[in-house]
């Protein structure tokens, strides 16, 4: 009897590991908690239940799915951290993580220098450029948003404007990006300010630009509650020209947090997923988007948003690219990525190339401005 007990338990043991080996560990850091939480949650909610639903369909290649997940709270430092743990004590085969850009550009030169796939979901342009042998990212960058804005700006002949941007590393990236291609586009900017990213009030600095005189138009990069505070203030002190945010507020949480009163009439650049249904039946991404929002909205009660769409894309970008390796061999894998053509994401349709880690071009944004508190597409 105890021979037999030693080897059933022997058994047990044999099937245990070689089900682990069977597995496939994804690894993601994420900003679930703390001020950007708007991100990291639905992107946490995306990866776990598609992930629940690959792996319930037999896995990638008869291979189940360990996803493995950290909450960084927003902190470059924790991330940095969790992705160490990932690549050095879990294992994992691949990452998808970075919610923020300052949180991503912690992570990236620990998967450059462990040579472990990494699919970011920041929205500056310095998570994926200069391009990195293993980094990859599925949002549009802050650079494609500023030439949305400006090519809108340019159709209700706006050519005088004036900034007030977030002194974070997106509001900063995307101010910079913005003024890299501003001149082509025929726009002057007469005057600039900045806030902080804990500010609750921006009454002094938008009261300067009001005072400003021939300003046409207000663009405001930044993320977080920092845009809701300025759309609040915006509309209390009576400012009267159009208000452009950039798409790192491209969610429904944002029009409520800047109430819909004070949010009528901004626009923003965004992914077609936040008008899933307006999108006409030709549009060859319109189920990816509806699918996915019904999916979303289904399963977690909430709005979908353009964030979760970002880990979406990236979840699927590298199933694909596991399958067509024949399993999780990193540099195989690595490759595949980029390889990736015709991809039709939550983002646009992605055509990777080794000198573009992205893939998307202009045509992935929608130019939306807000009306009766919903999303509207500017034609």
């Amino acid at each position: 009897m105890r021979v037999l007990r030693l080897a059933t338990a022997a058994a047990a043991l044999l099937i245990s590991a070689t089900f682990a080996q069977a597995q496939i560990k994804i690894g993601s850091v994420l900003s679930v908690t703390g001020p950007a939480s708007f991100l990291g949650d639905p992107e946490k909610k995306t990866l776990e239940m598609y992930v629940a639903d690959i792996n319930a369909k037999g896995g990638i290649n008869g291979k189940k799915i360990e996803l493995i997940v950290y909450d960084d709270g927003g902190d470059p430092n924790n991330a940095r951290t969790f992705a160490t743990r990932l690549i050095e004590q879990d294992k994992v085969d691949a990452l998808l993580a970075g919610s923020t850009t300052a949180t991503t550009m912690a992570i990236i030169p620990l998967a450059e220098e462990a040579g472990v796939p990494l699919i970011n979901f920041a929205g500056a342009v310095q998570a994926v450029s200069p391009v990195k042998k293993w980094n990859f990212k599925t949002p549009h960058t802050d650079l494609m948003a500023c030439e949305k804005i400006f090519e809108d700006m340019k159709k209700r002949n706006i050519t005088k404007i004036a900034i007030i941007a977030g002194a974070d590393a997106f509001g900063k990236s995307m101010r910079d990006q913005c003024m890299t291609v501003i001149g082509k586009y025929g726009i002057e900017v007469l005057h600039e300010e900045t806030y902080q990213p804990r500010d609750n009030d921006m009454t002094a600095q938008l009261t300067n630009i009001k005072g400003k005189p021939g300003v046409q138009a207000v663009l405001n990069p930044g993320f977080g509650q920092g845009p809701a505070i300025v759309t609040r203030n915006y509309k209390q002190l009576g400012i009267n020209v159009p208000l452009y945010h950039g798409h790192g507020v491209a969610s429904k949480s944002f029009i409520e947090l800047a109430t819909p009163a004070a949010a009528e009439g901004v626009r923003l650049p965004a992914a077609a997923l936040l008008v899933a249904e307006k999108l006409p039946d030709s549009d060859p991404q319109k189920k990816v988007v509806v699918d996915y929002k019904k999916t979303y909205e289904a399963k977690t009660g909430q709005p979908v948003s353009g964030f979760g769409g970002h880990a979406y894309d990236g979840l699927m970008i590298l199933v694909e690219a596991m399958k067509r390796a024949g399993g999780a061999d990193k540099a195989k894998v690595r490759d595949e990525i980029e390889k990736t053509k015709g991809f039709w994401g939550t983002g646009g349709v992605v055509n990777m190339k080794p000198d573009d880690h992205l893939g998307l071009d202009l045509s992935a944004f929608k130019m939306l401005e807000i009306k009766n508190g919903d999303w509207t597409i500017v034609n």
